[in-house]
């Protein structure tokens, strides 16, 4: 899948190689083989297979080094070792990720102050949690007929699975208890239920984490057609008579440009990057940047105590869920449920059973696994056009890029649904077991890693969004942009999910294009070769 040596040409360039990239390497790979592909990716690779999750790294030291190395221009900078960093107010990345260090909140603004990025072969998708949860009600997109099945085809791609953690201690009694709690007068598949993760269990009873190397799947690493690139950063996308022809692409290693040609060009740098190349590339439609979007998260957590220690099971090896899950030490959860959206209650729930307490427990008083239960709720934004990311002409990031300047505010009616959240995750740590705090915590904006709406979809080409239901940029044909920025509603669930299916469509609608055009040729030449023979 790695080459050294840039093509002149492809017929397919896609820019990034996070879970949505990939989505459209893989359908193009099953649907269109014989196109060419090349993937450029800024940052390099940092597991085996290439776009694998750090989690399956066992070795703790290789786990690390490959987290600094996803890390860009912050690696080296000291890391959030542990949720009360953040409850400490410090300003610091997660693992395997950094930070915007400036341009990220303005006076009378609330901005996204932990607004991240990663910079690696498999993106984000390599330090994900691997929720994948459907949208519902309002979160859905409603001119999009094909919406369930482009979700099943997601769900294909990244691999998801609901039974990974069933036999964790207390999954059920957790979930039975939040049912009590939530599920009176919800329709059936908005109930409390098993969080639909992108994670199986082998054979010997481990855990593994989807990442792009999930999503790619053997068709495309067997694919002599597709290419992918590290260290490879596309600085502009290049447009000739209004439509899309390829890229130009600085190699970091040499320091080098190449112009690479192409049919089309997907861009799927993330929903802060992926406008950023736009707007380089003097692509600069009205609705770029704008209707941006966090999701507000509020956490908490409870204690269970009145129930007695529940054995663990067996795992499909005979080995316990226990031990391959805290002994494994490559999660940091034992059991993770779901309390769906609803438009009345405004907020996703993803409810997990940690390997430890958040807040010291006493020496003598240690927590049975499974017993401590982190809360938390993310909340759908009230859509503003001038919640935005901006781009300056004049400076620029430590790649050279355009700088970025993020304007972000909440609104009274942001404020309401927080409150109401809070009340709301109070009530749920209370069904659930004994609280250990007095009261929740919310976190600073873009803590979520959820941003969405900056290269939004749109049903017209009304002025309010860049690209239509094919992932198409208006007014640029052969351009394609893809990732969380695509989704155009307000949404609280993870939205990796949202995000390949719409992935999948505009590949689907690439491949279509592009067997199109051969067929135009063969036909082409034959007629050619019969009026010869005519001749």
């Amino acid at each position: 899948m790695r080459m050294h040596r840039y093509p002149e040409s492809v017929d397919v360039v896609i820019v990034g190689s996070g879970p949505t990239g990939a989505a459209y390497a893989r359908i193009l790979s099953e649907r269109a083989p014989q196109a060419t592909v090349a993937m450029f990716e800024v940052g390099p690779i940092v597991s085996d297979p290439p776009g694998a999750h750090v989690k399956n790294i066992e070795d703790a030291a290789a786990r690390a080094q490959a987290q600094e190395r996803s890390e860009g221009p912050g690696a080296g900078e000291e890391t959030v070792a542990s949720p009360g960093a953040v409850k400490a107010g410090t300003r610091m990345a997660r693992p395997g990720t950094y930070l915007l260090p400036d341009g990220y909140a303005f006076p009378g603004e609330d901005g996204m102050p932990v607004a991240a990025f990663s910079s690696n072969v498999g993106g984000m998708g390599a330090h994900w949690t691997g929720a994948c949860p459907r949208p519902g009600e309002s979160e859905r997109i409603a001119f999009l007929p094909d919406l369930d099945e482009l979700l099943d085809e997601g769900d294909r791609l990244l691999g998801v699975t609901t039974d990974a953690f069933d036999g964790a201690p207390f999954t059920g009694l957790v979930r039975e208890r939040l049912a009590g709690a939530v599920d009176d007068g919800r329709a059936p598949h908005r109930r409390v239920q098993r969080m639909p993760l992108a994670v199986h269990r082998r054979d010997d009873g481990r855990l593994v984490w989807s990442g792009s190397d999930v999503v790619f799947g053997d068709v495309t690493r067997a694919n002599p057609n597709f290419s992918l690139y590290d260290d490879s950063l596309v600085a502009r996308v290049l447009v000739e008579d209004g439509r899309a022809v390829g890229v130009e692409v600085r190699d970091r290693r040499t320091r080098h440009s190449h112009t690479v040609r192409a049919r089309f060009v997907v861009v799927a740098a993330d929903a802060l990057r992926t406008p950023q190349v736009l707007w380089a590339s003097g692509i600069r439609p009205a609705a770029l940047g704008r209707m941006l979007n966090d999701q507000s998260q509020v956490v908490f957590a409870a204690r269970i105590r009145d129930a007695a220690p529940v054995a663990a099971a067996s795992g499909p090896a005979g080995q316990s869920d226990e031990h391959a899950v805290v002994g494994g030490a490559i999660s940091e959860q034992s059991g993770v449920s779901w309390v769906p959206y609803t438009d009345a209650e405004p907020w996703h729930g993803q409810i997990m059973q940690l390997d430890a307490s958040p807040v010291p427990l006493a020496e003598d008083d240690p927590a049975v696994p499974g017993s401590i239960v982190g809360l938390g709720l993310f909340t759908a934004k009230d859509l503003q056009w001038d919640d935005r990311v901006a781009f300056s002409d004049t400076e620029t990031d430590t790649y050279g890029m355009p700088a970025m300047a993020i304007h972000y505010r909440l609104t009274e009616h942001d404020h309401a649904v927080l409150d109401r959240a809070r009340a709301e995750i109070v009530r749920l740590g209370r069904a659930v077991g004994e609280p250990l705090d007095e009261r929740p915590f919310t976190m600073p904006l873009g803590a979520s890693l959820h941003y969405q709406g900056s290269v939004r979809m749109g049903e017209t080409d009304d002025g309010r969004s860049v690209c239509g239901p094919d992932c198409e940029v208006w007014d640029v044909p052969g351009l394609f942009v893809a990732g969380n920025g695509v989704i155009p509603t307000a949404t609280a669930c993870n939205p990796t999910l949202t995000s390949v299916a719409l992935a999948v469509r505009g590949a689907g609608r690439i491949a279509e294009d592009l067997l199109k055009q051969e067929t135009d040729i063969s036909m082409f030449e034959t007629e050619r070769s019969g009026s010869r023979r005519s001749g």
